[in-house]
């Protein structure tokens, strides 16, 4: 995937544009999402199920308070099965933002009944609403979209419900729209803000991965990627089919047409290489100057050799132009080919071991007349 650029930040949400990189950024974020999300829901609950007491000192008990206090444990209780649900099990990115904005809308409804019921406090009412916007903008991880919907929605209502319910003055009504259209634009600009220079951090973090795992002049994997992520696990594999390539007669070529034409051949067999390849399921690596290693999973000895040789017609055949322009580049290349089986204990090759056996079959090749394909099945 290409990486997401600084433009590809909407202006507006401080968040990818681009679906496909807004879901990169969010699946990579997943682990802190979900415990922040839970956490966040068991804190405000808590905090949501002690104002009770006010309900209590404010309306006594009765028919009022029991109201709201069975508001309240429905929030409690919505809120509690999404922080299990968060802590419990991983949920996919739209799952947990639909559990955000649920129990931000089931909160944000219980207190609309408790400004109903208690009319005498709007002033405190704004100043809790104030509050729990801020929440929703920072604390509780959803969309921008989702949050500013349920904030503006709740702004509206709460003062709707003042005018209508509410002793206020003019003046009293005034600031109390100042201060929560305060609250909104605090607290979107922050949310925005936010969302940015995460998204940037993020960036920043796969553009250095990358130039860690990545050849520069080709943009193939590297040796360095191949043993901290290919071969760390020391797993065994069956089914596995892996591909040793190296361009015939390189030396001459940089001796007769110069180093930067010597770079263009490499990355126009990297180029042929990464087309024929399937993507996400293969891997590349530059394995040295003129050496390349293909990683195909899934793929016997018959396919692994069948592909070689695809690689190796259409190699020779295409012609990789030079600096002036003038003339075209032809050459070939060998190529070893070692699968993967289960041997009579059950047990299959390590991956270094099948490199390994590539590497002694393409020095085979090269000994053999170059321009030609060696396999084997390592059992």
């Amino acid at each position: 995937m290409p990486f997401p650029s600084l433009a590809d930040i909407d202006a507006l949400t401080g968040e990818f544009a681009s679906r496909k990189s807004e879901a990169a950024f969010l699946q990579h974020r997943q682990t802190q999402i979900q415990p922040l999300l839970g956490f966040t829901l068991v804190f405000c609950t808590l905090f949501y199920l002690a104002f009770a007491l006010t309900d209590l000192a404010a309306l006594g008990f009765g028919t009022d308070f029991l109201s709201l206090l069975a508001a309240r444990m429905l929030v409690a209780l919505t809120a509690g099965s999404c922080a299990w649900l968060a802590y419990r099990r991983r949920l996919r990115v739209r799952a947990l933002r639909l559990a955000a904005s649920l129990s931000e809308a089931v909160a944000l409804g219980c207190f609309m009944l408790v400004a109903t019921l208690r009319p005498a406090e709007f002033h405190w009412h704004a100043m809790s609403l104030a509050i729990m916007l801020i929440v929703v903008y920072l604390y509780i991880p959803n969309s921008f979209v989702n949050a500013a919907l349920l904030a503006f929605a709740s702004t509206a209502i709460l003062l709707v419900l003042a005018l209508r319910l509410g002793r206020m003055s003019h003046a009293d009504v005034i600031t109390m729209s100042m201060l929560l259209v305060l609250a909104n634009a605090f607290g979107a600009l922050a949310a925005r803000r936010f969302n940015r220079v995460s998204r940037e951090e993020y960036r920043a973090q796969i553009e250095l991965q990358h130039a860690a795992e990545r050849d520069h002049l080709t943009g193939c994997h590297n040796r360095r990627y191949l043993h901290d992520s290919l071969m760390r696990t020391g797993t065994r594999h069956a089914g596995l089919c892996v591909v040793l390539c190296d361009i015939d007669n390189f030396k001459r070529i940089n001796d007769t047409w110069g180093h930067a034409d010597g770079d263009e051949v490499i990355r126009s067999f990297a180029r042929l290489l990464g087309a024929m390849t399937r993507d996400g399921v293969d891997s590349v690596i530059r394995y040295g100057g003129e050496e390349f290693l293909a990683i195909l999973p899934a793929t016997s000895l018959e396919e692994g050799i069948a592909f070689a040789e695809r690689l190796r017609t259409r190699f020779a055949a295409s012609a990789t132009p030079s600096a002036d322009g003038r003339d075209s580049i032809l050459t070939t290349a060998s190529f070893g080919v070692a699968a993967a089986g289960m041997r009579g204990d059950g047990a299959a090759p390590l991956l270094q071991d099948l490199i390994s056996a590539a590497d002694k079959l393409m020095y085979e090749a090269k000994r053999s007349g170059r321009d030609c394909v060696r396999a084997m099945h390592l059992a």
